[in-house]
C-alpha cells in the first residue's frame, strides 16, 4: 500500500501531468451548478496545489446525489492527465474514504489512452462514450505514420515512468526535509565521516589535542586561583571580537568569570579539534566546525539563566516577574509566527508612509515587476536617469527606508531621475520562472521601458546583492551584442566570482541542493522562513540566542526599527530560478568561468568595457568583501572599489551623518596591475562618513555636464500614463 501510493503521489506530482490547464469546474459547471456543488474561480495546476484541489472536489462528489452521472461526466470531459491523476488519487486514498467514489469512477471512467502527438492532442477514450479534442478529426493516417505514433506513444510512456521514478525520489527527500529543517542528513553524514575517520587516523594531531587540552586545564586552574586573591584578576582568554555575550562587568567576577572562561576555553579547543585534521576536505572541515560551534552555543553560560548573572539581577529586582514577561513575549511571538504576522512593532512602519515613502508613480508594470519612477525634487536634473535592480530576495525599499536614511531619496536629492525595480513576489504558479525570465522579462525589460521614455539617453543602471549579479549577467550580453545603453553599472554587495561565498556555502553542496531542489519542486518556490533560517544560523549569536536571552530571560523587548521591519517582510523565490541560480552561479561558477550561456552564447565579464563602481561591506557574511573583490580579475573597465564598514545590509544603507562610518576607495584603470585583497585594503584610503557622496560624485564625472529639465511621468510617446502611485502593488504582496 505504501509503496502503490508512492507511485500514485509521484503520477499526481509529476511535472509530466502538469500541462494540462483546463479547469475541471468550466467542465462541468452544468453539473455543479444543478448539484449546488460549490465553483472555484480558477483551479490550480496539477503540479503544485493540486493535492488539495482535487481532494475537495473528491469529497464533494462523495456528498451530491448524483455522484455516477458527475463521474461519467467529467470522464468524458476531463484530459487524459486529469483522469490519470483523479484516478490515482482516489486510489490513494483510505478504504473509508472512497467506496461510492472508486465505484463511480470505475463506471464513468475504464480505461483512458492516450495519443500524443506532435501537437500536444490528444483522444480519450472513457467508459461508454468516445470524445475527442479539436484536431483530431483528420484522415486515415497511413502505416508509417501509425508505426511512429506508436514509437512516440512508448517513448512518452517511457519518459513518464522516468519522472514517477524520480518523483518518488523527490517525494521522500521534500518529506524528510520537513524534519531536518532543510539541511541535508547524508551532506552532514559525510562531512562527519570523512572528518572523524581523518581524525582517528591521525596520532599527531590527536597528540596534539590532548597537549593543547591540558595546558588550557592549566591557564584555567591558574586563572581559578589568582581569583581567590583577587575577584578581578585578568581573564586568560578574551572572547572572540564581535562576540558581545560575556561584554558586561558580572562576568568579570567569580563564579561567573569561571563559568565564561571555561566555555572560552572550550570553544578554542573545539575549533583546533575540528579545523587541520590531515586529509580532511576544506568544505567537510567547514561544515564539522560550523556545527559544533551550534552546538557549543547552545550551551554556552550565557543561555542558562542560573548561570548569566544579567538574568539572576533581573530576577532579584523583578522579584521573578522578567520570566513571566518572557513567557507573555514567547506566546506572542509564537501566535504571530502561526498566524503568519510580523514581529510585534513592525506594524507601526506601513509601507508608503513610514518606509517606501519617496513620491513616485509606476510607469510600467509587467507580470514580473514594477517599474517606479521618482518624482523630482529639483528644477533641473542631470540627463542620464539612474535604474536601481534590488535583488527578488528581498523587498526593495531596503533602499527606500526611512526619509532619513533613504538612497533612493538622496539620489533625488542629488538631481538624478530615479527608477526602481519592484519584484513580483512568487507563488507556486511561477515555480517555472528562470533566470533568464528575471533578465529578460525584468531588468532589459525596464531598460527598454526608459529607452522609451527617455529616448537617446544613456542609463546608470546600480544592482543591489543578486540584483547586482544579475546586471553583471545582462550587462555582459549587453557588451557582447553591441548595446551601448549603459553609462555607467554599480554593483552593490554583489558577487560574480562565487568560488569563495563566505558562510554561505556550508549550504552549497550536491547533497545539499538536491534536498533543497525537491523542497522547491515540492511547494513551487523557496518560501521566507527557509531562507531567514539559514541567515539565523550563520549569526545564531545575534539572531536567535541573544533574542532569547533578553526577550524571554529578561523579559524585554528589542526596540523595532525601520531595517529590523524591513527584514520582516521578506519574499519567496521560484523553484526553477533558484535551482538554476544556486547550480550555475554557487556549485559550478559558470559566470566567472565564462560557462555562463544567455541565448545560447557565453556571458563574458571580460567583454564589459562600462565604468564600474563596486561596493563590499566589512562584516558581510552573505557576500563577502574579498569575494566580491575578485570583480577586479574578472574585468577589464574602469573599477573604483570601495569597501565601507557595517554588514550587508547596514553598510549599504549608509546616509551621510551616520556616526561611526568610515569606508576606503580605490580606483584601478585598464592599464594598472590587480592587487589583491590583502595588498588592496593597505593600499586604499580610508576616509570617514558615508560613502554615498563618493558615488554621487562618481556618477557626476559620467553624466552630462548640464542640468536639464525633468521629465515626465510614464512614456509620453506611446501614450503610456502611470499606472499607480509609489511604492505601487508588488511590494505589498506577501
Amino acid at each position: 500500500m505504501i509503496l502503490r501510493a508512492a507511485l500514485i503521489g509521484a503520477m499526481l506530482t509529476s511535472p509530466a501531468f502538469a500541462e494540462p490547464k483546463r479547469p475541471l469546474i468550466e467542465q462541468c459547471a452544468a453539473c455543479h451548478g444543478e448539484d449546488g456543488i460549490a465553483r472555484d474561480t480558477e483551479v490550480p495546476h496539477l503540479a503544485g496545489q493540486n493535492e488539495g484541489y482535487l481532494y475537495r472536489q473528491m469529497m464533494a462528489f462523495r456528498s451530491g446525489k448524483r455522484l455516477h452521472k458527475e463521474m461519467r461526466y467529467m470522464a468524458r470531459e476531463m484530459t487524459p492527465a486529469e483522469i490519470a491523476a483523479l484516478a490515482a488519487y482516489y486510489a490513494a486514498l483510505p478504504p473509508r474514504w472512497r467506496p461510492l467514489g472508486w465505484k463511480a469512477w470505475r463506471c464513468g471512467a475504464t480505461s483512458s489512452l492516450i495519443d500524443l502527438k506532435e501537437d500536444k492532442t490528444f483522444s480519450v477514450h472513457a467508459g461508454k462514450g468516445n470524445h475527442r479534442e479539436k484536431g483530431m478529426h483528420s484522415a486515415p493516417q497511413s502505416s508509417l505514420t501509425a508505426k511512429t505514433d506508436r514509437q512516440l506513444q512508448s517513448g512518452q510512456d517511457h519518459r513518464f515512468g522516468e519522472e514517477a521514478f524520480s518523483a518518488i525520489d523527490r517525494m521522500r527527500e521534500a518529506a524528510s526535509a520537513k524534519f531536518t529543517g532543510g539541511l541535508s542528513p547524508t551532506s552532514l553524514m559525510l562531512a562527519y565521516l570523512d572528518w572523524a575517520i581523518h581524525l582517528a587516523g591521525a596520532p599527531g594531531k590527536q597528540l596534539e589535542l590532548a597537549s593543547k587540552a591540558v595546558r588550557k586545564a592549566s591557564r584555567l586552574g591558574a586563572h581559578a586561583i589568582s581569583c581567590l586573591s583577587a575577584p578581578d584578576a585578568a581573564p586568560c582568554i578574551e572572547p572572540l571580537p564581535g562576540d558581545r555575550r560575556f561584554a558586561t562587568p558580572e562576568w568579570r567576577t567569580p563564579p561567573f568569570s569561571l563559568t565564561a572562561q571555561a566555555f572560552l576555553l572550550n570553544q578554542q579547543w573545539w575549533h583546533n579539534v575540528t579545523h587541520e585534521v590531515p586529509g580532511v576536505a576544506r568544505h567537510h572541515e567547514e561544515v564539522v566546525s560550523f556545527v559544533a560551534r551550534q552546538i557549543l552555543d547552545a550551551f554556552s553560560p550565557s543561555n542558562n539563566p542560573f548561570t548569566n548573572p544579567e538574568v539572576i539581577e533581573r530576577a532579584r529586582e523583578t522579584g521573578g516577574a522578567n520570566f513571566i514577561e518572557g513567557w507573555k513575549n514567547w506566546i506572542e511571538d509564537l501566535q504571530r509566527q502561526v498566524a503568519g504576522q510580523p514581529p510585534v512593532g513592525a506594524e507601526r512602519f506601513v509601507i508608503g508612509r513610514d518606509v517606501a515613502a519617496t513620491p513616485g508613480k509606476v510607469v510600467f508594470r509587467n507580470h514580473l515587476i514594477e517599474l517606479i519612477q521618482y518624482a523630482p525634487s529639483a528644477p533641473g536634473v542631470h540627463a542620464e536617469p539612474i535604474l536601481i535592480v534590488p535583488a527578488w530576495i528581498m523587498k526593495y525599499y531596503i533602499l527606500d527606508l526611512s526619509p532619513e536614511n533613504s538612497l533612493v531619496r538622496y539620489l533625488v536629492g542629488e538631481g538624478y531621475t530615479v527608477f526602481c525595480v519592484s519584484w513580483r513576489n512568487p507563488g507556486a504558479d511561477d515555480r517555472d520562472l528562470s533566470l533568464e525570465d528575471y533578465r529578460r522579462g525584468g531588468l532589459m525589460t525596464a531598460l527598454d521601458a526608459i529607452t522609451s521614455a527617455l529616448p537617446g539617453r544613456k542609463i546608470h543602471a546600480a544592482g543591489y546583492c543578486l540584483g547586482g549579479t544579475l546586471l553583471a549577467i545582462a550587462a555582459a550580453a549587453m557588451a557582447r551584442d553591441g548595446d551601448e545603453r549603459l553609462a555607467s553599472l554599480t554593483f552593490l554587495a554583489a558577487q560574480t566570482d562565487f568560488s569563495e561565498p563566505g558562510e554561505l556555502a556550508l549550504f552549497i553542496d550536491a547533497s545539499q541542493l538536491r534536498v533543497l531542489d525537491s523542497m522547491m519542486w515540492n511547494r513551487g518556490y523557496l518560501s521566507a522562513d527557509q531562507m531567514a533560517g539559514a541567515f539565523q544560523l550563520l549569526r545564531s549569536n545575534d539572531l536567535i540566542w541573544s533574542r532569547l536571552v533578553h526577550d524571554y530571560m529578561m523579559g524585554e523587548r528589542s526596540p523595532m526599527f525601520d531595517l529590523m521591519a524591513w527584514n520582516a517582510d521578506s519574499t519567496r523565490m521560484p523553484y526553477r530560478m533558484h535551482a538554476d541560480y544556486l547550480r550555475s552561479l554557487y556549485l559550478d561558477n559558470d559566470l566567472a568561468s565564462g560557462r555562463f550561456m544567455v541565448e545560447g552564447r557565453p556571458a563574458a565579464l571580460q567583454n564589459i568595457r562600462t565604468p564600474i563602481f563596486g561596493v563590499a561591506t566589512e562584516a558581510d557574511h552573505v557576500a563577502p568583501w574579498r569575494s566580491v573583490h575578485k570583480l577586479h580579475l574578472l574585468t577589464d573597465a574602469d573599477l573604483t572599489f570601495v569597501l565601507t564598514s557595517g554588514g550587508h545590509n547596514a553598510g549599504i544603507v549608509s546616509e551621510p551623518g551616520h556616526s561611526g562610518r568610515h569606508y576606503r576607495i580605490m580606483r584601478k584603470q585598464h592599464a594598472d596591475i590587480c592587487l589583491g585583497p590583502d595588498e588592496w585594503f593597505v593600499g586604499a584610503r580610508r576616509r570617514e562618513g558615508s560613502w554615498w557622496p563618493a558615488w554621487t560624485e562618481w556618477l557626476g564625472r559620467l553624466s552630462s555636464p548640464e542640468r536639464i529639465a525633468p521629465p515626465g511621468f510614464g512614456d509620453a510617446g506611446s501614450g503610456r500614463e502611470p499606472l499607480c502611485d509609489a511604492p505601487g502593488t508588488y511590494v505589498l504582496q506577501r
